[in-house]
């Protein structure tokens, strides 16, 4: 029953409403509420803060579901390898994934997945790079892709060096080059991709003593070549992230070495639907490759 209890929990905690929860894990909000509030009274504290904006756990509610989530993910284990056992794969498998990968490796993977894993369900939440390894700290993902990662809490797995370009408009008098030196448009307006987390357009600069002139910092990439595109700027960015441009934008390659190192961080133990995952995932661009 406390496993019930606690799935419940999470589920709220994820909304942040007790409608939203009943509605997704099919019961009634009368039934989310006496869950929770039956947890509290066996705790002896209160786990959620109760508001007309929605609901958000305490300080003691948020130290006792990060321990709920470990008794989930151990049953989830428990059950898929039971399941392994007796040949049959089953399991639910949390990913979280930035919007170039969601875009360029996920539909490929996930119809690979449900041909030959249909009793596995994958999850996806996207997210940008600060996010996701919070998500992994959280034990609210099991793997997640970044482009490299500080925890030693994860194995990072490098899957593919992604180039960094340069974004230039045909009005740019940098158009028509064949490639562009860092040094050379330290003073040119440029469009600064805002990821949180490791920033790998700043640590490029950074790492050949660039200080490059932001006019502009925006987070979503189709809006930074819309900027590019009316002349506002120049950028750059992952070549994965701008497959398909304006024609009067052009990517343009750097003189400088400069890449972001895409990889999957996973926890220290995966279960076996999340196995089969990176089985699956490695497999895919390893053809993709040839």
């Amino acid at each position: 029953m406390s496993l019930v209890k606690y799935e419940i929990l999470n589920k709220v905690a994820e909304v942040h409403s007790f409608t939203k929860a009943a509605s997704i894990l099919g019961l009634t909000q009368s039934a989310v509420s006496h869950a929770v509030s039956s947890l509290e009274k066996e705790f002896g504290f209160n786990l959620i803060h109760r508001n007309r904006t929605g609901v958000t756990l305490t300080e003691d509610g948020m130290k006792m579901l990060y321990e709920m989530r470990k008794v989930l993910l151990a049953e989830e284990h428990l059950q898929q390898t039971a399941s392994n056992i007796i040949g049959v794969s089953q399991g639910t498998v949390r990913i979280g994934l930035i919007s170039t990968i969601s875009t360029h490796w996920m539909p490929n993977i996930i119809h690979i997945m449900d041909s030959q894993f249909p009793g596995i369900r994958i999850e996806l939440r996207e997210g940008d790079y600060y996010e996701i390894e919070q998500w992994l700290l959280q034990g609210e993902v099991d793997c997640g892709f970044l482009n490299r990662t500080s925890s030693k809490q994860f194995e990072f797995m490098p899957l593919k060096r992604d180039p960094l370009l340069c974004i230039v408009s045909s009005h740019s008098p940098l158009y028509d080059r064949a490639e562009i030196d860092l040094f050379e448009i330290e003073d040119t307006p440029i469009i600064m991709p805002s990821y949180k987390g490791t920033n790998d357009v700043m640590t490029t600069f950074e790492k050949y003593g660039v200080f490059p002139n932001i006019r502009f910092e925006l987070y979503d990439e189709k809006a930074i070549v819309s900027m590019v595109e009316h002349n506002l700027g120049i950028s750059i960015l992952p070549e994965m992230a701008i497959s398909m441009l304006p024609d009067t934008v052009k990517a343009l390659p750097l003189v400088q070495e400069s890449y972001r190192i895409l990889g999957l961080s996973t926890k220290q133990k995966l279960s076996p639907a999340s196995q089969k995952f990176v089985e699956i995932l490695k497999q895919w661009l390893e053809n993709e490759e040839h």
